[in-house]
Parts: structure tokens; sequence; C-alpha cells
């Protein structure tokens, strides 16, 4: 039935009223989610940007029944065949010498024990993140974002160093990419050198942010950043919780620019949300100061084995499917087919795209910029388009202005391209409103 009983439960990241009814989900195939009513949607954000395989994939289901019935549960303190399978995999696909990895429960506490360790590594208490983030919702994690939800917890922890973002679109200077110089990155050795080089531990950035505004940086802004991180002793820790394992057509996003970080935080693709997990990998400079010092981090479901079964399944099956390279390819198709979209409509004031991790900036007023949100208050434009689309059978985030898109790795041109004349039915409708 549609629409279950929301006494018994909160839907997150939401007011109840607002998304009430919530559609109820039975199955998924592929690129598609089917609901209880058997309305087929295509799922142009592969939900929570996770589901990077598409829905049912038999391989990792399969993989998930075989270790539950041979072993649901041991501590973190044994290991087991499935773990030690999917340790090695990671290490051969993680750039540089990045070989050892710490498992985790999902992003958010893979976030928060890659500040714990950069912390313990340095002996250093701040850590630099940027104002346009989102590292997870656990206390620490949602401390070091930038994002919204911050402020409306109205908690924070201290000794978080913010700096600005690489949004060219906007840019916070006011400065225009090239004739800048990268000021977004060179403007964080200022920051630095004022908040005290001995006193931060690390720099926490994503490589392509998502809820934040989908922003690509330059290609010179991750080396540059990795440059100034070494020249004053500070760890380079990549977020890629949302662009691991594929999503931008490689195997993480930081190989786009040849920069190998200290330490990369994942979760997401890992399984591709098949079961709950996230992973720390680090460089070997890092692993090893646990030699002989003790790590005093970890949770009851550390190296689930369920989870690591179905880690190892996800990651044969991208190589298998040959998802890395359908990303890149289709990834392309997107960002093409997002242009010319962008060509047609006068509401759109930006695209952005990395893979197939893609951004469209809207707005009220193309001459002043105005974000769309601000036109209509964001309870009426924004909620109006999250129904218009599933009405039309696509799914895809939207937040604020922005319309957010990551479908699964499997998508195809026709897809891309049937998703994309959604959309312009449904921009077209929102210049109709505009005129009103």
């Amino acid at each position: 039935m549609q629409g279950a009983n929301r006494r018994y439960d909160l839907i997150p990241w939401a007011a109840q009223n607002a998304v009430h009814p919530v559609t109820r989900m039975e199955h998924g195939d592929g690129a598609y989610i089917f609901d209880s009513e058997g309305r087929k949607y295509l799922d142009f954000s592969a939900q929570l940007v996770n589901v990077n395989l598409g829905h049912g994939h038999a391989k990792v289901v399969r993989a998930i029944q075989e270790q539950a019935a041979r072993l649901c549960y041991i501590g973190p303190h044994f290991t087991t065949e499935a773990r030690d399978a999917l340790g090695a995999k990671l290490a051969k696909i993680a750039p540089g010498d990045i070989a050892t990895a710490f498992f985790t429960d999902s992003g958010s506490e893979a976030n928060e024990i890659a500040m714990t360790i950069a912390r313990l590594v340095t002996g250093r208490r701040k850590i630099m993140t940027r104002y346009r983030s989102y590292h997870g919702t656990t206390s620490g994690a949602l401390s070091a974002s930038g994002d919204p939800r911050r402020v409306a917890v109205g908690y924070e922890q201290p000794n978080v160093v913010r700096i600005f973002d690489p949004y060219c679109h906007r840019c916070s200077f006011k400065l225009s990419y090239p004739e800048c110089g990268v000021h977004c990155a060179a403007s964080v050795e200022e920051v630095i050198q004022r908040e005290g080089p001995e006193q931060i531990a690390a720099l926490l950035a994503e490589p392509m942010t998502a809820a934040a505004a989908g922003i690509d940086p330059p290609a010179e802004y991750f080396p540059m950043l990795r440059r100034i991180c070494d020249r004053y002793g500070i760890l380079l820790i990549a977020d890629e919780v949302i662009t691991g394992f594929g999503r931008t057509g490689k195997w993480f996003a930081m190989n786009h620019w040849d920069v190998v970080p200290d330490m990369i935080t994942s979760a997401k693709g890992l399984t591709s949300g098949y079961v709950p997990m996230g992973v720390v990998l680090m460089r070997d400079h890092i692993a090893r100061h646990f030699d002989d010092n003790w790590i005093p981090l970890g949770s009851t479901q550390t190296a689930n084995p369920i989870a690591c079964a179905a880690a190892v399944a996800a990651l044969d099956a991208y190589e298998e499917d040959g998802l890395i390279e359908n990303a890149a390819a289709m990834g392309v198709v997107l960002s093409d087919s997002l242009e010319e979209l962008k060509r047609g409509h006068a509401c759109i004031s930006d695209v952005r795209s990395l893979g197939l991790l893609a951004c469209v900036e809207l707005v009220s007023d193309a001459e002043t910029g105005e974000p769309l949100s601000a036109k209509f208050g964001h309870g009426d434009s924004i909620e109006w388009i999250k129904r218009r689309v599933l009405e039309l059978g696509l799914e895809v985030r939207v937040s604020d202005h922005f319309i957010l898109i990551g479908p699964p790795l499997c998508i195809t041109a026709q897809e891309i391209a049937w998703a994309v004349t959604v959309l312009d039915e449904i921009l077209t409708e929102v210049e109709g409103r505009l005129v009103q």
C-alpha cells in the first residue's frame, strides 16, 4: 500500500507532513525500482548515490546468502576468508601505496575514524574542511561538514577550520578561472599559517561534492592541495564516500588528478548499498604508526562477514560487468545531454559533472543568478519538483536549487536520453511557473 503510517518511524532529512504519503517500494531490477502499485521508476540517483551496481545484482545477492548460511557474525578481533579477500582487493585497486583498510559501518563513521586517526598519528587536533561539504550524520562528521544540516542541529565539535570551495560558478573570491590562479586552493596556505601549521592534523575534502552543490574542482586544485599539505606535514583525506568505486569513471575520483591522499574514506558503492559498510583506506606511513601504538577504535560490526562478502562480490562485479568503463563512457553521454538541456532552458545557470555524478543548478533569473528556491521558497518549488519527477516515473534527488544526478553505473545511453527528456518537460513547466 502507498503511504505507510508515519506514526511508527521518521523519514530522515524531512518534515514528516511534507513527505506524506511516502511511496512504498517493493523491488528493484537494474536501473529501475518498482512501487507497491506496480509503477516503474528509473532510478537516476542510485538512491543515495550508492546502488552503483544497480538493483538486484545476482552475484552480490548470492554472496550475501552464502555467507549468511556459513557465518553471519564474528567479532572484529577475528578474521574471515571474506575479510582477508576484501583487504587484498582494495589494496589492488587503491591509488599509490594505499594498502591498508580499517572497516566501518558507514561513511559517517569512516570520516569520524579517519579524523581520529589523523589526530593520533600527527599529535595535532584541528581538521580543515570546506564550507560546502557533507561528511556524515554523526556528531564529528556533521561538525566537519559545511552543510546546512550542521547549522540546523545547532551543535558542533571544536577544532574544525573551514576554507572556501572550488565553486567556480559562484566564486567566493569573485574571480574567474583560470586567471584566478586557482585562488581557492592557494588561499588555503594563508589559513594554515594563521591557524598554526603545528595545530592542523588533516585537510578533509570531497573530490566532487554531491549534496553540497555538486562542485567539481579545476584540474589544478587537488595537486595544489597535495603540495600545500606536504609542505606543512598535514594529512590529506579524500572523502570518497560517494565518488568511490567507479562513480566518476575511475575506481577513485582522486585518480583523475593523479593525487594520492594519505587516507581515503568510502562506503556506499563498496557494497553497492546492499549491506551497510564503510572503510578507511590508508597509506603505509599511516598504517605503520599502529604497529606499536594502540588503535583505540572499532565497533561491534567492524568487518562484519556478510558485509565483507558483499563487498568482495561487488568489486568483482564492477570488473566483470565493465562498469567502471561504462561509467566513463556514459559520463560523456550524460555531460553532453545536460549541456544540451542547459541550452534550452534559461532556468539552468550551470551544469557540472564528473563521470556519472552530475548537478543541474537552477535559477529564477538568468541575469541576476537568483537561486530558484529563493523565488518560490524552499517548500514550494523544491517539493513540487520532487513530486513531479516521481509522477513522470523518474527518481532523482532535488535539494535546494540543485538537481543531483548519480544513476547506477549500468545505465544506458537510451535511459539517460529518456531521463533528460523528463527533466526537459519539468523545467519547461518550471519556467511557465516563473512567468506567472
